[in-house]
């Protein structure tokens, strides 16, 4: 018999990363039913039954539940990038610099469009994924700029503009593959935004 508060005996024999996935997956389930706003700390705890205080071991905040730390896999991003053929165009390489990010997509289908609802409905997770997003444009611009010609200051102008253009292409993809409930792949709608704007440029 469990002591009175203790976590269920399932839940402790949990390695500690499957209990942060298992804690994220009822926290984003619960957001996603009742609201982010609306969703305490107590009711994610209850949900997996454990305390609030056992909450804030794995996440600092409710808004890193659906955020987390931009670094790490902007890290992935920047590595997508630079990994990339030299012979071809930059705008190609920053397309596929998101393959890491489609590729979660088919991994966490369900969870990717739960927390993309949670965050399209909420303005303080928008502003925190602006925030992310910002920190993947500071680490893919030295990738960028090695591909530039011109002077220093005349490529980290052209790179931000171009990185910042493929993120909000990212962007969109991404409410349109939730607006369409996963039906296409987010693949398809990155290589379409890429397209409508190369297309469609001066």
């Amino acid at each position: 018999m469990n002591p009175p508060g203790a976590p269920p005996t399932g839940l402790r024999d949990l390695a500690r990363s499957s209990v942060r996935d298992h804690l994220a997956d009822q926290a984003l389930r619960l957001f996603d039913e009742r609201g982010f706003d609306a969703t305490t700390i107590e009711d994610i705890a209850a949900a997996v039954g454990m305390s609030s205080r056992t909450f804030f071991r794995y996440f600092a905040t409710k808004e890193d539940v659906v955020i987390g730390d931009p670094g790490p896999f902007g890290e992935v991003v920047r590595d997508a990038a630079a990994a990339r053929p030299e012979a071809e165009t930059t705008w190609v390489m920053l397309r596929h610099a998101f393959d890491p990010v489609a590729d979660s997509a088919v991994v966490a289908n369900e969870s990717g469009l739960r927390k993309m609802r949670v965050m399209m409905g909420t303005a303080s997770l928008r502003a925190r994924s602006v925030e992310k997003h910002n920190v993947w444009a500071v680490l893919l611009e030295p990738v960028v700029i090695a591909r530039l010609h011109g002077s220093e200051e005349t490529k980290s102008y052209r790179a931000r503009t171009l990185i910042q253009a493929a993120i909000a292409c990212l962007d969109v993809a991404l409410v349109e593959w939730t607006l369409r409930g996963g039906s296409v792949s987010l693949a398809t709608l990155l290589d379409e935004a890429f397209t409508i704007v190369a297309s469609n440029s001066l």
